[in-house]
């Protein structure tokens, strides 16, 4: 398969994830944490559908990885880099497991038990997500600003990770360690996307 489609796949793959973890985590998520037993019981299926969600980004995050590593194949961080973002799947996908638990549940305590279980293995796996964008960043080089964005969202994803578990008042920070992680993400994975999508595959030198 030539760059460009592999570009484009990759590209692809990126968007499927976006969508389908907007529509997991601010809709099925946030309601499941909102209004637990009502959203268990009377809308059991949007749940369902965004342990669907989740599982579709699990499986688009190792199809960009593959894409990715086929990409820059010749660049000495990119091995690593795919280990970091294929452990961060697999502990996602782990993580899902917690979700499904609350199908038969019947207690809000529980349902939000399980809820945290989830958030806190999804932490986890994305202090690893994070060292990928790291070494992704100086995979890539340019456009230079979105390898900018990219290494910094990385920088961020692992220092909020490790303020989780070393801030006892996290929760005081929340909103602002929230918009130190999603501004950078969101402008360096989104631009990246678009990128892989237009011009991505066409320099002979990746």
């Amino acid at each position: 398969m030539n760059s460009r489609k592999l570009s484009i796949i990759t590209g692809i793959s990126y968007l499927i994830i976006f969508f389908a973890a907007i529509f997991a985590n601010f809709v099925m998520l946030e309601s499941l944490k909102q209004n637990p037993l009502e959203t268990i019981r009377l809308n059991h299926m949007a749940v369902r559908f965004g342990i669907l969600a989740f599982l579709i980004t699990v499986l688009f995050d190792v199809v960009v990885a593959w894409g990715l590593f086929d990409l820059y194949r010749k660049h000495k961080f990119t091995r690593l880099s795919t280990y970091f973002r294929l452990m961060h799947a697999a502990i996602m996908g782990v993580a899902v497991f917690a979700l499904v638990l609350t199908l038969n549940l019947n207690s809000v305590d529980e349902i939000l038990y399980q809820v945290n279980v989830f958030e806190i293995i999804w932490l986890i796996g994305l202090f690893f997500f994070g060292a990928h964008l790291i070494l992704l960043s100086n995979i890539i080089q340019k456009p230079k600003w979105i390898a900018t964005f990219l290494f910094i969202a990385g920088v961020m994803y692992m220092v909020d990770t490790a303020a989780h578990f070393l801030l006892p008042n996290y929760a005081d920070f929340a909103g602002i360690f929230l918009a130190l992680v999603a501004v950078p993400s969101i402008l360096g994975e989104m631009a990246f996307t678009v990128w892989l999508l237009v011009k991505g595959g066409k320099d002979k030198s990746n």
